[in-house]
């Protein structure tokens, strides 16, 4: 065990670059990498170069510090499927060879590399964000390295952390290897009141159901806008998000509401626009097939939204009774739930009355911190 009086340097792998919403392991990073060197420790994020997900127009200026982390840009190749290769291979190359103790990858396809850190003798962690294999918009070149990274995180890494016990579950029976659950967390936020979405998409409070995440088939849009467009409302529906690597996917699912005037498509939203959606939704709507853990459904409960989630573990274990769940890719059941909250606006009040005290005391981002000192093996 270290003591933490010493100068300790950990590096971050894995995510796309910080600071950013682009998907939730970047969120994952920037709360837990800004926590630590608030506690003294030196942190290194190795961001990616080449374009924001959502394309071009997100971009923004690289910036070489944020919250007093570190940030190191290094060469991508900007292409599906590679990008997440090339910039791992390089940010495991400059770990490797860098003063660091301790090297953390984030999710499977960039563990691949981790055996080089944990050559050089550096301490190797692996967080597990979810089975990136069984995502749907991978080819066979990238499912196979992603598999890869698995298995290596298994073999190398000192500590795998997971979000959830299906994938703890997966690990013991699959590489009979010991794993370690650490939940995300989330902040209490300060609610807005409805004015830029005013401006820009004609939204009221209470006048819209809200989806937002990004555009993948594994989040289960296709059935929520099927299921919208039965339901009897004039209730808008708004799916926030943008593409990742999934562009004809998006086009897929706007062919699908283009009849129907009631469903807006906000594409890649942050800052304002992001807070004053989840304040003012009437009810929020997560209906995946496969999540890691779902910090979008964490955002929505700390702001005190009704959510309606698919019945996977995932789903079912952050809200426990908290929360109104339907069967999974049942678009009957999901349009059955959705018309009942619709009607019943007093059992919509019931939910969020306790969503918000409830989400934040259960996943708390200091305990997080904790939690993951003991793993780095930091004497406190």
């Amino acid at each position: 065990m270290r003591n933490n009086k010493e100068v300790i340097n950990i590096a971050m792998i894995g995510h796309k670059r910080v600071p950013s919403r682009e998907g939730g392991i970047e969120i994952v990073v920037e709360e837990l990498s800004s926590r630590l060197v608030n506690l003294g420790y030196n942190v290194t994020c190795y961001n990616r170069t080449g374009h924001h997900v959502s394309g071009k127009k997100y971009d923004k200026k690289r910036l070489n510090n944020y919250k007093g982390i570190r940030l190191k840009n290094v060469f991508t190749i900007d292409k599906k499927g590679l990008a997440a290769v090339s910039a791992s291979f390089f940010s495991s190359i400059y770990a490797a060879l860098g003063k660091y103790d301790i090297v953390h990858f984030h999710a499977e396809g960039p563990s691949f590399m981790c055996w080089l850190p944990k050559l050089f003798g550096k301490r190797v962690i692996v967080t597990i964000h979810g089975l990136d294999h069984q995502r749907a918009k991978w080819g066979k070149f990238a499912r196979c390295y992603i598999m890869m990274g698995e298995k290596n995180a298994a073999k190398y890494a000192d500590e795998i952390i997971v979000l959830s016990n299906d994938v703890k579950q997966y690990f013991k029976d699959k590489y009979d290897r010991k794993t370690v659950m650490i939940p995300n967390g989330v902040n209490k936020p300060c609610i807005k009141p409805v004015n830029v979405i005013k401006e820009k998409y004609a939204l009221e409070k209470n006048k819209y159901i809200l989806f937002l995440g990004r555009l993948v088939p594994e989040k289960g849009i296709k059935y929520l806008i099927e299921a919208f467009k039965s339901v009897k409302t004039d209730k808008k529906l708004v799916i926030a998000g943008g593409s990742s690597d999934t562009n004809d996917f998006m086009h897929q699912l706007k062919n699908m509401a283009n009849e129907d005037q009631r469903i807006i498509f906000t594409g890649f939203i942050d800052g304002e626009i992001l807070e004053e959606l989840y304040s003012n939704a009437y009810v929020y709507v997560l209906p995946s097939d496969l999540e890691g853990m779902p910090l979008s459904l964490l955002e929505a409960m700390s702001y005190g939204n009704c959510c309606l989630v698919s019945n996977i573990s995932e789903c079912k274990d952050v809200v426990e009774d908290k929360a109104v769940i339907f069967e999974k890719s049942n678009v009957e059941d999901l349009k059955n739930k959705l018309q009942k909250l619709i009607d019943n606006k007093s059992l919509v009040e019931y939910y969020k009355k306790t969503a918000s005290e409830f989400i934040c005391k259960k996943y708390n981002w200091d305990d997080v911190v904790k939690k993951t000192l003991e793993i780095y093996g930091v004497k406190k």
